[in-house]
């Protein structure tokens, strides 16, 4: 059996699925697209004309928890990298919407450029455990109005995982099932492969966007998946108890369920969130705080409890530059999730609240991950590993040194070698120039840079996809 967590019980989640329905019934949710009103006004819910506010049913939520989806693959642009929901371990989301970089040569802060993206992408993709990519956000080098069809094809480009990205208006749309056809070859393996996702955030408390939910709309009509991520904040855009913020933010997320299946029934739909806590010195929202993980795990739970994949904010960290605070609050805010078995956790390569980006931290949260992925390994209880024998064969005060077993399973993934951490003798060490987990982490993404693209795109599909970004530029200004 392996080493489990359980921030809530199942009395608790009970509550919160409650009072989430007592927030939907009494005092609901604003929805500014007229679509999204009209669609659950149509199926029952009462929605207020000048208020925009709908109040939604608890018959509704059940409905909509009825036919969402138990299980799907977020699809990858290399099958090999294919994810299937739910999945057996915890996969990673490299958070890439950091407006800023920590240059990889200077140490520098700066914003992030488009060879960034692609860097950033390279290396992530080396990762074991990487799963998904969001595109990085990139200013002043793209239109405003098509920014996101850039960063999104470059992605596409630039990786060979599932990307995860966002809209704001119906008409980028076209753009991005344009350029997945591009790819895939035609519309039918556009939605059979689903290599391309969104991100739908409410707007905390309890407000749907219009732009955003008038294209995701649209969208699901190409079994595009959504990943409904409400993002509330304990004591500014949510209340001062994490008891409910979590219930504010499971009702946003039912009440994102209730729309989508709704308009589609059967549309693909990961739970998620990334709830924070407010800095009350500064009002500033953090993320490396153990309430954040209290709160997505918990969350976590509450997907499970609906029998729905899940996805949620973690590895992430409040750290301003490389060092102990950052491997420690990604530590504590990546272990609780991965011991509780979420599907997804986004947040490798992050620092400063999800700012700024470094190439170096990716290859450090790959090693975090991979030994919360050993702690919640556990002990092997298997026949195999009962090396009694082994004991009475050297009885007390003998050494295992030379016995079979130990040969055959020093090498076995039961016992942990890790890639960065240091585990050699102090002389050695030194010898060695003291490397640090970050040094080393800057020599792998040296070698993953200094190889070929893999899985790089045929130049006729390139040609395709950047005659596509040029024509969103035109028709979306």
């Amino acid at each position: 059996m392996g080493v489990q967590c359980q921030v809530l019980s199942e009395a608790e989640r009970e509550v919160i699925h409650a009072e989430s329905i007592r927030i939907l019934e009494e005092i609901g949710v604003k929805f500014l697209s007229e679509t999204a009103r009209k669609i659950v006004s149509d199926h029952g819910a009462r929605v207020e004309t000048g208020s925009k506010i709908a109040k939604i049913p608890r018959e509704l939520v059940d409905q909509a928890l009825a036919t969402a989806p138990r299980s799907f693959v977020l699809g990858a642009r290399d099958p090999a990298r294919d994810f299937a929901l739910p999945s057996a371990y915890s996969g990673y989301i490299l958070d890439n919407g950091g407006v800023f970089v920590r240059d990889f040569r200077s140490g520098e802060r700066r914003n992030c450029n488009l060879q960034d993206l692609v860097d950033f992408n390279r290396v992530f993709d080396a990762m074991s455990l990487a799963s998904v990519a969001w595109p990085a956000t990139i200013a002043d080098l793209f239109p405003p109005h098509s920014a996101s069809i850039h960063t999104d094809i470059h992605s596409l480009m630039s990786s060979s995982l599932h990307i995860q990205s966002e809209f704001w208006s119906p008409r980028e749309v076209p753009f991005i099932l344009e350029a997945l056809t591009a790819i895939l070859g035609d519309e039918k393996a556009v939605k059979e492969r689903k290599i391309f996702s969104v991100v739908y955030c409410t707007l905390a408390p309890l407000v749907h966007e219009g732009g955003m939910c008038d294209a995701y709309l649209e969208l699901i009509e190409f079994g595009a998946p959504i990943l409904i991520f409400p993002m509330p904040c304990a004591g500014t855009t949510g209340p001062a108890s994490l008891f409910s913020n979590i219930a504010m933010a499971n009702a946003e997320a039912l009440s994102s369920l209730v729309l989508f299946q709704l308009a589609r029934p059967g549309t693909p739909l990961v739970f998620g969130d990334a709830g924070g806590a407010a800095n009350f010195a500064n009002g500033t929202f953090l993320e490396g705080a153990p309430e954040m993980v209290l709160q997505t795990a918990a969350r976590a739970e509450m997907a499970r409890f609906y029998g729905l994949p899940n996805s949620q904010a973690g590895c992430l960290t409040d750290a301003k530059d490389h060092g102990a605070q950052a491997v420690m609050e990604k530590l504590i805010t990546t272990l609780p999730l991965v011991l509780n078995g979420t599907d997804l956790i986004q947040g490798p390569g992050a620092l400063e609240t999800s700012n700024m980006m470094t190439l170096e931290q990716i290859v450090v949260d790959e090693e975090i991950a991979q030994l919360c992925k050993r702690l919640r390994e556990g002990v092997d209880f298997s026949a195999a590993k009962n090396l009694f024998d082994d004991i009475q064969k050297v009885q007390p005060g003998g050494h295992f040194l030379m016995a079979d077993s130990t040969l055959a399973n020093c090498r076995t993934a039961e016992f942990f070698r890790p890639a960065l951490c240091d585990r050699n003798p102090y002389e050695r060490w030194s010898e060695l120039g003291r490397p640090d987990v970050y040094s080393k982490a800057k020599e792998r993404v040296e070698e993953i840079l200094a190889q070929p693209q893999k899985n790089p795109l045929p130049d006729d599909v390139i040609g395709k996809l950047e005659d596509i970004m040029q024509r969103a530029d035109e028709a979306l200004n």
